[in-house]
């Protein structure tokens, strides 16, 4: 379950890097904003579906809770992507011919990007670290971790 954590882990980084892609691509389109922003918005359902899938898995497979609240709050912070982009609609709805507070308030759309950038780097990377320090399973006196540095289970250790 933690190696497919991981693997989502560093789908969810490749994801984010292509919604920067479309989101470029979408304000540098001689299409109008509907149609040249359409692979950002459905790429922001994802941003948001992945994150609450992997904290479901990562809640199942009991990891530590500092990583399923990560994951999670990658959840939270496309909600506020959404939240950015309605707020900055709204004062450009204004009427105000400057629009330069809806474009300040979309500045912090970008802010946010970024931020979740960061965050799911951070849980991607500790993904991968956490099967190398997981603890090894022991049955009955066997050791499960052979060929693992260290005295095996059971065996006597010189007295001091």
């Amino acid at each position: 379950m933690r190696k497919v954590f991981a693997g989502l882990a560093a789908l969810l980084v490749l994801v984010v890097v292509a919604q920067f892609y479309f989101a470029a691509s979408g304000a540098f389109s001689t299409a109008p904003n509907d149609e040249s922003f359409r692979p950002h918005r459905a790429m922001g359902y994802v941003i948001f579906l992945l994150p609450v899938l992997m904290t479901i898995v990562a809640a199942l497979a009991r990891m530590p809770g500092r990583l399923i609240g990560m994951t999670g709050l990658i959840a939270g912070l496309a909600v506020v992507q959404v939240v950015i982009a309605v707020l900055a609609r709204a004062f450009n709805d204004t009427g105000d011919t400057s629009t330069t507070a809806g474009q300040l308030v979309f500045g912090l759309h970008a802010i946010n990007g970024l931020i979740i950038l960061a965050v799911a780097g951070t849980v991607a990377r500790q993904a991968r670290a956490l099967p190398r320090s997981a603890v090894p399973h022991r049955r009955a006196g066997v050791d499960t971790d052979a060929g693992a540095p260290g005295p095996a289970a059971g065996s006597a250790q010189p007295a001091s």
